[in-house]
């Protein structure tokens, strides 16, 4: 049985912060492995779509997980389309690996958010729940008792922050994986 971190975004683009993230869990966590799975659609940003598309982002990921052999790129969310729920995924991943443990990482600032989302006492059943740190964020809400918090350096590294530099033309070197930049200076994705 593998102990495996399930780390969902839409990685758009994925950066430094959320490789720490994920290394973080997998060390405090004694993770065998961390999935980090682009989404088609999250269900939280409604309405929005994702400034790139899901071939580009899933790139990026790969990419910018390359280098550890204990990260991989899961594609259920993508090849699935539509709203990517949590649950879904969960009784999918389950269904494929019925022997291996599954712990969900998330934000302090969506555990809150948690009694909110879809199926999610089915979904209590299916994973465990690993929280880090967000600025601005409390952790440690007894209310979530079944939320295992992390610690870990705040890094207030964000994807739309990323964006934004992009858009100006400034430098987002130590910010993302070099391999990184270099798909998005070759795709010129974010320009616009």
């Amino acid at each position: 049985m593998k102990r495996i971190g399930l780390l969902g975004g839409t990685f758009d683009p994925p950066h430094l912060a959320h490789l720490l993230i994920a290394e973080e869990a997998m060390e405090s966590c004694a993770l065998d492995e961390v999935w980090f799975m682009p989404s088609y659609r999250p269900p939280h940003i409604q309405g929005k779509t994702a400034h790139t598309d899901a071939n580009d982002r899933v790139e990026m990921v790969r990419r910018a997980i390359r280098s550890n052999a204990h990260f991989k790129c899961s594609l259920v969310e993508i090849k699935r389309k539509g709203l990517s729920y949590t649950v879904d995924t969960l009784r999918e991943l389950k269904a494929n690996e019925p022997d291996n443990k599954f712990y969900f990482i998330l934000g302090a600032d969506m555990v809150d958010d948690l009694p909110l989302w879809h199926g999610i006492e089915e979904l209590r059943r299916l994973t465990s729940f690993i929280g880090f740190q967000r600025k601005g964020y409390a952790t440690g809400n007894p209310a979530h008792a079944d939320v295992t918090y992390i610690d870990m350096p705040l890094i207030d590294i964000s994807s739309s922050m990323i964006r934004k530099r992009l858009k100006q033309g400034r430098s987002c070197r130590y910010l993302m994986p070099d391999e990184v930049i270099k798909y998005i200076k070759e795709r010129r994705l974010y320009e616009d």
